[in-house]
């Protein structure tokens, strides 16, 4: 017979529970007395980053296997995290985009659905809103990606709201900027096979892990020619994502809301941040522009600061993001690279944060 898990009312079903982000919301809904129950295809997740509690092995389009994990554990919410989530990849492969993150997350929709699960925490993305008009951008600006990874998440979202309007499912909608840094307790961090966010590849550049970083264009109109995002500690988007779920949770209406700092930073500038944190030189070379990416991308976060009453604990100073990512580089990661559980691959940064 089956052993069945005891959350006494306080689970959360985590798809992509055992990611980068998950992982670190896992952390932080069990410090908040939540338990998290991981659902993961371990595709690119981490096993040994499911630390705070239980694994479930499942990929989010076999609808069967969640409607098994729901009515074993019973979650009173969702935080949805599983996605395909590289911008070049979508536009070489959009099959794969719209079936991971609109049907399979309709599926999980409908799984909550069925299981009378009303609160619902939905990683979003910047990308929604493609090359935007103003800067900071608004929630309220147009959305236009330009990609078939923005253009998934944004039609989720538009199946979010018609959802909340016709079966009563309340959801946080969060649209991260820049997710950067590590848990400050050096318990995880980034650590994927195929890596494509700056700091990171900075990071390996100078343990000599990774080729120089190269810089994708120096010639747009910012100060000092290369991109400017807006780049927010992974230890804050994770209490974002736990007070979006309390807000759902004590009746809170539905909210779309931006997660970034309003600070921008440019890639020259992280480098150089990056060389003092470490003391170190950040070998790097100068490419051309990627088609398609914006001089500058800064969030205006006013809305999560006022209703999820968002604090930036971590995330007001961009050494303080690259000194925890320094720490579990040279730590952390040290340690589980050694012990083969995740792998480096030279990539292209497909991504530009």
């Amino acid at each position: 017979m089956e052993r069945r898990f005891s959350t006494n009312g306080n689970a959360v079903l985590v798809t992509g529970g055992a990611g980068y982000v998950g992982s670190h919301a896992c952390k932080a809904l069990a410090r908040t007395g939540y338990i998290p129950v991981t659902f993961d295809n371990l595709a690119s997740g981490n096993r040994w980053a499911v630390r705070w509690g239980p694994l479930e092995l499942g990929d989010i389009l076999d609808v069967s296997r969640l409607n098994e994990v729901c009515k074993k554990y019973r979650p009173v919410a969702i935080m949805h995290f599983a996605a395909s989530a590289l911008v070049g990849e979508s536009m070489r492969e959009p099959a794969l985009y719209y079936r991971n993150n609109v049907a399979g997350a309709l599926g999980l929709l409908d799984v909550a659905r069925l299981h009378e699960i009303t609160s619902f925490v939905f990683s979003s993305t910047c990308a929604i809103y493609g090359i935007p008009d103003e800067v900071p951008i608004r929630e309220d600006a147009p959305q236009r990606p330009i990609n078939p990874y923005g253009a998934s998440k944004r039609m989720f979202e538009r199946i979010l709201a018609d959802y909340a309007m016709a079966y009563g499912i309340r959801y946080a909608a969060l649209r991260y900027f820049n997710a950067a840094g590590a848990d400050p307790d050096g318990d995880i961090g980034e650590c994927r096979e195929l890596e494509t966010h700056l700091i990171p590849l900075v990071l390996d550049a100078v343990l000599g892990r990774r080729p120089p970083l190269c810089i994708l264009g120096a010639d747009y109109p910012t100060p000092d020619g290369t991109a400017i995002r807006d780049f927010i500690h992974v230890a804050d988007l994770a209490e974002a994502h736990v007070t979006a779920l309390r807000h759902l949770l004590a009746g809170g209406t539905s909210i779309e809301c931006n997660l970034g700092t309003g600070i921008g930073h440019s890639v020259r500038e992280v480098i150089s941040a990056a060389q003092s944190v470490t003391g170190r030189d950040v070998p790097h070379v100068v490419g051309p522009r990627r088609p398609g990416d914006p001089p500058e991308l800064v969030a205006h976060p006013q809305r999560a600061l006022d209703v999820l009453r968002l604090t930036l604990r971590h995330s007001a100073d961009i050494a303080q993001i690259i000194g925890d990512a320094w720490s579990w580089h040279l730590g952390g990661m040290t340690a589980r690279l050694a012990a083969g559980p995740c792998g480096l691959l030279v990539h292209n940064q497909d991504n530009l944060n």
